[in-house]
């Protein structure tokens, strides 16, 4: 994965799924960005791209990448706990995700969020998170595409204001381009970004360059 030397210095893109020990000192004071080389998170971003993909599909490969993701996130990530269960066939001891630790998925959603074309400036005008979060919340930031970086620096300025720290939060995007990750590195070190592709430029309408197109409208057939 190719980044310009500035941003290099912003922020470690990691391919492999594992973090090693070097990469997790540098993930206290730096953003990583994680492209899993899984073969179905390529083949998703394939059928994405396409432009003769009807929005039915589009949209089931948006939730197919999403789900891999966001697995490829929570690996070591999520609170377990352990104990004992009757099988059919005998007492098996099992792990289970601890319902009593603080878990969000938070969407950013197509008709929450607006955009003025001109100046490519985000402007929320639905906003259903918590007034705070609870101790210790573990949350999951999912959004189509990193672009410019304004609707996502937004959103996880409104989530930190409600008590979340930057090493709690994971982001999880289909596509993501170097303005938005910029940003992100500069305003919340400690991030982890989880991304099926890097694409190299965003063009000057806000778009990413080779991208996916407008997710929303694509989605929707609108």
């Amino acid at each position: 994965m190719s980044c310009s030397s500035a941003l290099r210095r912003s922020f470690v893109t990691v391919k492999s799924h594992m973090a090693t020990t070097e990469e997790t000192s540098i993930s206290e004071d730096r953003m990583l960005v994680f492209v899993p080389p899984h073969p179905l998170i390529k083949h998703w971003v394939s059928v994405l791209r396409n432009e003769q993909t009807p929005s039915m599909i589009f949209r089931n490969a948006m939730a197919e990448i999403g789900r891999l993701l966001m697995y490829e996130a929570s690996r070591d990530w999520l609170p377990m706990v352990t104990g004992e269960i009757q099988s059919p066939m005998g007492v098996a001891s099992v792990e289970f995700i601890d319902p009593r630790e603080p878990v969000a998925v938070i969407p950013i959603l197509r008709a929450g969020i607006s955009r003025d074309e001109e100046t490519l400036q985000p402007t929320i005008y639905l906003n259903k998170l918590p007034d705070t979060f609870p101790e210790g919340s573990r949350v999951f930031v999912v959004d189509p595409m990193l672009a410019t970086g304004g609707t996502i620096v937004a959103s996880l300025q409104l989530i930190k204001e409600r008590g979340v720290e930057n090493q709690q939060i994971k982001v999880i995007s289909a596509v993501a381009a170097p303005p938005a990750l910029q940003k992100l590195s500069e305003k919340f070190p400690g991030l982890h970004v989880y991304t099926g592709i890097i694409d190299p430029t965003v063009n000057d309408k806000g778009f990413i360059i080779p991208g996916l197109g407008d997710a929303g409208d694509r989605s929707f057939g609108t």
